[in-house]
């Protein structure tokens, strides 16, 4: 034991340093003058958006010209990581500004958590309207109205702890999201306790289907429909053990009324095994990525160009799969939206779907070959 508790610190003291290098932390951040602050890196801090019984920090980004009704897409950091070493290192804000959605990336504070995991076994921050997730919540409400963002595109996705917390609020707020993302989490309802989230997370107790999904009805009145669910696992993860990726599967499936045993689609493909459950649907309402020797993290293709995203580092594995990319098509989100511009009989330029009128001007004269 004294090995292994060795370990864990030197794993996350290197963390620390990791986090530090890349979210600049040396450098104070700025005021603007809508009342956030502009940290380091492209992400910007609101202060004020709500009770915060959880004591979280928000951070956002938005890119330039996002048209009002956008969809929403928030990202939970895992133990030992920020919001802003989380992005750099999957590109979501990357993402964000290519395809066209708002992000948002919740941070815990050390004062709250020492190894700033989410507190998703903890009762006080996992039941609807408390803690740390009414505290996520009131960022997406403020979100929503603040930079006008669709609330039926509310999308969810985190790692470990994040992972976990996203389980907690897919099942504490169903009716806020319209799909989510688990990436090497848990189950909601797994730990109520530190000894418990140690056992569910080295150990993957096994439940019944129906228990799982009891546990989930049991955390608000909504009685449906469910979001739709990504699950995404490293075989090779020693530290949340694949079997809870099963126990997950478990969760959502028996809510949307299907069954583990049979799956819609099962096949091998380069770098991972996938199962899906649908109803023949265009997309499956759960499925799962199941990757061979992939250790505990995220998995990428880092880099830049074609399905590639974000930077390798700890718990941010570039495996030549991009986890994001895969995430956002089974959301829906995958493509950039379909832009459409319109220029009036006097050559004037209207804003359509979130161009400027310069900018529309501009396209609309190179295609009639003036510019």
């Amino acid at each position: 034991m004294p090995d292994v508790l060795h370990g864990l610190d030197e794993m996350i003291r290197l963390r620390q340093r990791w986090t530090r290098l890349m979210t600049g932390n040396s450098e104070a951040p700025l005021r603007d003058p809508a009342g956030t602050e502009a940290t380091a890196d492209r992400l910007t801090e609101v202060t004020a958006f709500g009770g915060n019984p959880g004591a979280l920090r928000m951070l956002r980004f938005l890119p330039p010209d996002l048209p009002r009704g956008a969809p929403l897409v928030v990202a939970l950091h895992g133990c030992t990581q920020s919001a802003a070493g989380f992005d750099h290192g999957c590109g979501w804000s990357d993402l964000a500004g290519q395809i066209g959605f708002g992000l948002l990336m919740p941070e815990q504070r050390r004062e709250n958590n020492g190894n700033l995991c989410f507190n998703w076994f903890e009762p006080e921050d996992t039941r609807r309207d408390s803690g740390e997730a009414l505290s996520i919540r009131q960022m997406i409400g403020w979100m929503l109205e603040h930079d006008g963002l669709d609330p039926r595109r509310v999308f969810i996705a985190g790692l470990s702890a994040g992972g976990a917390m996203t389980s907690v609020m897919l099942a504490t707020y169903p009716e806020v999201f319209s799909g989510g993302a688990i990436l090497a989490g848990l189950p909601y309802g797994a730990a109520s306790t530190v000894p418990q989230a140690f056992e569910a997370m080295f150990q993957a107790p096994q439940r019944s289907a129906g228990e799982r999904g009891d546990a989930v009805r049991a955390a608000s009145r909504h009685q449906g429909p469910w979001p739709r669910v990504s699950v995404w696992q490293g075989e090779a993860d020693a530290t949340v053990r694949p079997g809870n990726a099963e126990e997950v599967l478990k969760q959502w499936l028996d809510l949307h009324g299907l069954e583990i045993g049979h799956p819609t689609l099962q096949e091998a493909r380069p770098g991972e095994t996938y199962r899906a459950w649908g109803r023949g649907e265009d997309r499956p309402l759960v499925e799962i990525h199941s990757i061979p020797a992939m250790e505990h993290g995220v998995p990428l293709h880092a880099g830049t160009g074609e399905r590639r995203a974000g930077s390798a580092g700890p718990f941010l594995l570039d495996v030549g799969l991009s986890s994001p990319h895969a995430i956002l098509d089974f959301w829906g989100l995958g493509e950039p939206p379909q832009r459409r511009f319109a220029v009036d009989r006097n050559g004037e330029a209207w804003e359509v779907h979130g161009f400027s009128p310069a900018s529309l001007l501009d396209k609309a004269l190179r295609i009639v070959g003036l510019r």
